[in-house]
């Protein structure tokens, strides 16, 4: 029981599971004592190690020795030491042992920094810590899988081998991760988006997405849903240059704090760069003539797309891409416009993801270390978040240093069907880019004063979003957003201009509508049918062709039966006026 107390704090989880990466470590030295330690920290949901070991490979059948070597060294419940040792002394204990990689990373600590070693028997490893009292307390593990993975990242150095892993303190805990991962694996929006024919990624172009005709009606039933909804709420829409020259990344700073993440080019021999945010432009609008205080706050919201230069190995399907559109705003107010300001986006926001059955939490990120302006300012712009969320109350949590470089911010983390959480949303408030542009606004006393900019995001990026919906629906999405919303099969051949005749009513009344007539089975058309996730499957047989019926399935609850095509098209209508999920 007082393991998962325990259990319930993120450094006792981060704890626990860099001890059970030493317990791999440990247990591949005792297999393969010639293999050499990179690190092995915990990460999100498990842990890793890095190896060098050249004259083997490991393989699946080799995790599984692993793993009977590393209940051993469970059961032995061995307590973990933590010493320190002087530099030298450290530097040469690494250097007995040939392990290269530990004098590596003491050389590239400062000369002060205390070295810092956690003892499990006979295994030590050079670590800051924390971790567990003994082995034993590690009840539930498993090793998922090898990948490569340059030493430090960087492409210029060695390629390791990464030995993946999870734990937990039961082993129900454990098979309940598992059976989640192996649901995860059948979401896979990458395997879903080739099926139903979203989407597909090309080797021409590492993380740049091509969206297919299906993908395209999917896209743009959001967008328009999107810009509906941004009307109603009082936002003008913009569209501002793809590039821009280097000196207004200059003046907005990406340059200083963004630069390693963008693509550059050359234009009439001056520095242009490809927008990696689209902040810079809105407020080039802003500044294009004067402004009043009766003007404030104006909104305004931007589908814009974007190019930041991820590496490649990071890229994954539309999770993590090179170029994508940017649900954004920007909205310009008075200082005691702020707390209705922001709390208008997050109602905004709770009435966008309410659409999609989303339940979400809020994270308040504060100051990080490379960032621009005062604390005063910096305080000043988080206390108003917070007031702004309080007031509503709505509950959130503080995310220490991981602000934008030129203000704190509301991250907005929505929660799908499997329990995983997405950062999606963001409310962003800035005082440094008005003061950068140097733009104002005229107050009621007649004299300039400076704005307040608020950048926000819902779905943070479309492609990205549109991954999200497919793993959360599994494919099966509310019928407003479906590509094919009705597919008619017809048993024979002989019914193919009833159907195509009735799929051209059908699509009058705004369906969209495809038939497939062709001379096969029809279980086969409907497994490919229920492939494609199409959302209501017709059978189209000469009873219901005489009776003007149709044998209806839905991809979500299965066999509806025999409906008049009347009382269909009602029941469809309904689905999509109210976008039920």
């Amino acid at each position: 029981m007082a393991e998962m107390v325990k259990w319930e704090d993120e450094n006792y989880r981060k704890a626990f599971r860099h001890t059970t990466s030493h317990i791999m470590a440990q247990a591949i030295k005792r297999h393969w004592p010639e293999a050499k330690l990179a690190i092995g920290p915990a990460i999100d949901d498990g842990f890793y190690y890095d190896i060098d070991l050249d004259e083997h490979k490991f393989s699946d059948e080799d995790l599984r020795t692993i793993e009977k070597e590393m209940k051993k060294i469970v059961k032995a419940n061995y307590p973990l030491e933590h010493y320190t040792l002087p530099r030298e002394e450290a530097l040469k204990f690494w250097k007995e042992k040939g392990e290269d990689y530990k004098v590596q990373l003491i050389e590239d600590l400062p000369d002060e920094q205390e070295l810092s070693f956690y003892k499990q028997d006979d295994y030590v490893d050079l670590c800051a810590g924390p971790h567990v009292e003994k082995t034993g307390v590690v009840k539930a593990f498993k090793l998922t899988s090898i990948a490569g993975a340059y030493w430090r990242g960087d492409s210029n150095n060695k390629m390791l081998q990464r030995i993946y892993g999870t734990s937990f303190p039961t082993q129900e805990m454990l098979d309940e991760h598992l059976n989640m991962i192996e649901e995860a694996k059948k979401r896979d929006h990458r395997k879903i988006g080739k099926e139903m024919e979203i989407f597909e990624m090309h080797e021409e172009g590492p993380g740049f997405a091509f969206f297919l005709p299906n993908g395209m009606i999917l896209r743009n039933e959001l967008t328009s849903w999107w810009r509906e909804i941004h009307r109603k709420w009082g936002y003008d829409e913009i569209m501002t240059p793809l590039i821009l020259n280097e000196q207004l990344w200059r003046t907005s700073g990406h340059w200083d704090h963004y630069k390693d993440d963008m693509y550059f080019t050359k234009i009439d021999d001056e520095d242009y760069a490809i927008k990696p945010m689209n902040c810079p432009g809105s407020i080039l609008i802003y500044g294009n003539k004067i402004r009043s205080y009766r003007d404030l706050p104006l909104r305004y919201a931007e589908l814009g797309r974007v190019h930041r230069h991820e590496l490649s190995g990071t890229l994954q399907g539309l999770m993590r891409v090179r170029s994508f559109v940017q649900d954004d705003a920007h909205m310009y107010c008075t200082m005691d416009q702020v707390k209705e300001t922001v709390q208008s986006v997050v109602k905004l926001i709770d009435t966008m993801y309410s659409v999609f059955g989303f339940k979400y939490h809020i994270e308040l990120s504060t100051r990080p270390d490379n960032s621009m302006g005062t604390q005063e300012e910096w305080d000043m712009a988080t206390d108003a978040l917070k007031e702004a969320v309080e007031d509503l109350g709505m509950p959130y949590t503080i995310n220490e240093g991981d602000g934008a470089f030129y203000g704190p911010k509301l991250d907005f983390h929505l929660v799908d069907a499997l329990g995983r959480t997405w950062q999606c949303g963001t409310n962003q408030l800035d005082f440094q880019m008005p003061q950068r542009f140097d733009i104002s606004y005229i107050g009621p006393d007649g004299e300039k004063h400076r704005p307040v900019m608020i950048h926000r995001t819902v779905f943070g990026s479309i492609e990205r979003f549109i991954g999200i919906l497919i793993e959360h629906f599994e494919g099966k999405f509310p019928l407003w957003l479906a590509p094919v919303q009705i597919k008619l099969l017809t048993v024979t051949e002989e019914q193919g201009a009833y159907a195509n005749e009735l799929a051209e009513k059908l699509e009058n009344e705004g369906f969209r509508v495809k038939v497939d007539a062709r001379n096969e089975k029809i279980g086969y058309k409907m497994r490919e049918s229920r492939m494609a996730r199409d959302s209501y499957i017709c059978v189209i047989g000469d009873k219901e062709i005489e009776d003007g019926t149709l044998s209806v399935r839905s991809i979500k609850t299965g066999d509806l039966g025999t409906m008049p095509i009347p009382e269909f098209t009602a029941k469809l209508h309904e689905e999509i006026e109210t976008k039920a999920v």
